[in-house]
């Protein structure tokens, strides 16, 4: 799957950065349940086959395990298990199961929007938009209470107005830190991004996490020391 370096990634059945059609098949379509099925156990099945999608939508960073990207299922996944590691350094009591449902889910209209890289301004400028549409047609594959309920905790993932979801968000900024770093720069040397601007787009762990959010700074700040990212005043020590 090609992809843009600086924006959106392409999903196969539209294109990237439209909403969805309603006549685009789910992945479900050829897959024939059984008759006996009842109704919301058959939506809720076709709802987990269609979200296997998440594992084709390819992010920028790259892993430290292997030279490719990872994919947006593998970031939920190592969100999740950061929130159980990181949870003690929460500045808030926390829900520590409500910050795993919402990293869960938070990644899951990409399927439909695509990942938006974080450094472009242009690619960002409508991925609110993109993101609630998609949003409205996956939920919308649940039963009415189910489908309520996830998308009430990706709108709570989205506005950052409780001590779970600022954590939630810290991890989605802490993660691709980590991967940059331990790649030695990693998305950071894309043409134009400095150490300002990476400090400015993680200022949000400090939301959650005082602590984390100094850790990061010192990764942010030995990057640019090593080179690996560009400093936003060259002539700075």
């Amino acid at each position: 799957m090609s992809s843009d370096p600086l924006g959106v990634q392409p999903v196969t059945a539209w294109t990237a950065g439209s909403p969805p059609s309603d006549d685009v098949p789910l992945p479900t379509a050829s897959v024939q349940q059984p008759d006996t099925t009842p109704d919301r156990l058959r939506r809720q099945i076709e709802f987990v086959m269609e979200v296997d999608r998440l594992k084709d939508v390819v992010r920028q960073s790259l892993l430290l395990a292997a030279p490719r990207k990872e994919n947006d299922a593998e970031h939920s996944w190592h969100l999740a298990l950061m929130t159980l590691v990181l949870a003690e350094y929460a500045d808030e009591p926390i829900d520590v199961g409500r910050v795993l449902a919402l990293v869960v889910l938070h990644d899951l209209v990409e399927i439909y929007a695509g990942d938006t890289f974080i450094y472009n301004a242009a690619a960002t400028a409508d991925q609110e938009l993109r993101e609630q549409q998609a949003a409205e047609r996956l939920f919308a594959l649940l039963p009415i209470d189910q489908g309520s309920r996830f998308r009430s905790l990706w709108d709570e993932f989205e506005a950052r107005h409780t001590p779970e979801a600022r954590f939630a968000k810290a991890m989605d900024r802490l993660q691709p830190l980590l991967l940059n770093y331990g790649n030695r720069g990693g998305t950071w040397s894309t043409p134009g991004v400095t150490e300002d601007d990476v400090l400015s787009r993680k200022s949000v762990i400090e939301d959650a996490s005082a602590d984390l959010w100094r850790y990061a700074q010192s990764l942010i700040r030995a990057g640019a020391a090593n080179g690996w990212l560009a400093r936003s005043d060259p002539g700075s020590p």
